[in-house]
């Protein structure tokens, strides 16, 4: 990968976790969910993956937060296991229902703690594509139902070829997409964004 010479290292170190996650998307099969939700919104494949990419940090940062609390690993299973999100990415005209967005309004309720951070988030995609805040709020909870479906698949997919145990083979895929090592990213002031708003919950 190439790296501007006056690029942050920080900065770089988020590109490349956003760059994982989308991968993580795509050979999940989210390609077809992406397109069914530029669909819904009246926006082109590439408009609505510049917010999808937008978005992801952020989503990446309330998913660690929760893993990185007492019982999150199992928690996460739980959720990856009887939530049925893999369906949002083998049916992608799911994401054109507004069940859809129910089910990722709960999913955020439970990353991101308050609909403030989601705001917020939402503030901060816009201002990288220009696409208007109002409309990133509406796609935020199908990006996250979205997430939610690649990590399903890909977790079942790393259970069927590990020996070790369901939660061992969840952090094995995990731990890539993570960024733990607090080095001054976005996705790190997101994480402490979230933190302060479920601590004044």
């Amino acid at each position: 990968m190439d790296i501007d010479a006056d690029e942050h290292p920080g900065d770089s170190h988020a590109r490349l976790k956003t760059e994982m996650w989308v991968e993580m998307l795509m050979n999940a099969g989210g390609q077809p969910a992406v397109g069914q939700i530029g669909q819904r919104f009246g926006m082109d494949q590439n408009q609505t993956m510049s917010v999808v990419q937008a978005l992801l940090p952020a989503l990446g940062a309330g998913i660690q937060r929760n893993v990185s609390n007492e019982g999150g690993i199992e928690s996460l299973l739980g959720a990856l296991s009887g939530g049925n999100h893999g369906q949002y990415l083998d049916q992608p005209e799911l994401m054109l229902r507004e069940e859809t967005t129910a089910d990722g309004n709960g999913i955020l309720g439970h990353l991101f703690g308050s609909k403030d951070v989601s705001r917020q988030v939402a503030a901060s995609a816009s201002a990288q594509t220009g696409v208007g805040s109002d409309v990133i709020k509406q796609m935020l909870p199908l990006v996250a139902s979205m997430v939610m479906g690649g990590l399903a698949k890909q977790s079942s997919a790393s259970n069927l070829h590990a020996s070790a145990a369901p939660a061992q083979g969840l952090m094995g895929m995990l731990t890539p997409l993570l960024d733990s090592n607090r080095d001054g990213s976005a996705v790190d002031d997101v994480i402490g964004m979230i933190g302060r708003f479920m601590t004044n919950r």
